[in-house]
C-alpha cells in the first residue's frame, strides 16, 4: 500500500448567477448527481460524507470513503479539507481544497483547486504510472462536472 496524490486547478466564467451557482455547490445532493463516481454525499452538520464507487485506476477500480470539512464562506467561498478523525473509520482517501465564486457582468467567474490523496495497493516504484491514472480520472471528473453543472445552471462558459 502507497500515498498517491494528484491536484488540479481550474477557471471559467459562467452565464449564471452568484446565487445559483452558490446553490448548487452547496447542495450535497446535487453535487453528487454532477460528479462523476460519486454515488452518495452525506451532510453530517460541518461535515460531508462522500462515498466514491468504482474509480478505475490502472485497470482495477476502488471505492472511496472520506469524511470533509466544509467551511462556508458566503457567497464567496468554500473551503473543503479532509478531516478523517470526524469519519467513521480508517479512510484511505481525502481531498483539501476551495471554490471561489466572483460576480461578473456576464454571471459568475468560478475557480477551483484540488489536491486528492489516495492509499492504494500498488507499490511505489508504480509511482509514475498510477499519479498519470489519477491524473486522468481526476480531469475526466471536472470535465463531466463542468458540464453537467452548465446543464444544470442552464448556463454556458464565457
Amino acid at each position: 500500500m502507497a500515498t498517491f496524490s494528484t491536484s488540479t486547478t481550474s477557471s471559467a466564467t459562467v452565464t449564471a448567477t452568484p446565487e445559483e451557482v452558490w446553490a448548487a455547490l452547496t447542495d450535497p445532493d446535487v453535487v453528487a448527481r454532477l460528479t462523476p463516481f460519486l454515488h452518495r454525499v452525506t451532510e453530517r452538520g460541518e461535515h460531508w460524507v462522500w462515498e466514491m464507487t468504482k474509480v478505475p485506476v490502472l485497470g482495477r477500480s476502488f471505492s472511496f470513503r472520506f469524511t470533509e470539512r466544509m467551511h462556508f464562506e458566503q457567497p464567496r467561498r468554500i473551503r473543503f479539507s479532509h478531516d478523517p478523525d470526524a469519519g467513521d473509520g480508517a479512510e484511505s482517501a481525502g481531498v483539501d481544497g476551495w471554490y471561489l465564486l466572483e460576480p461578473r457582468s456576464a454571471g459568475t467567474r468560478l475557480e477551483t483547486q484540488m489536491a486528492i490523496t489516495v492509499d492504494l495497493p500498488f507499490p511505489g516504484i508504480t509511482r509514475p504510472a498510477v499519479t498519470t491514472a489519477m491524473k486522468g480520472v481526476v480531469t475526466f471528473m471536472g470535465q463531466r462536472f463542468s458540464q453537467q453543472l452548465l446543464a444544470h445552471l442552464g448556463a454556458r462558459t464565457t
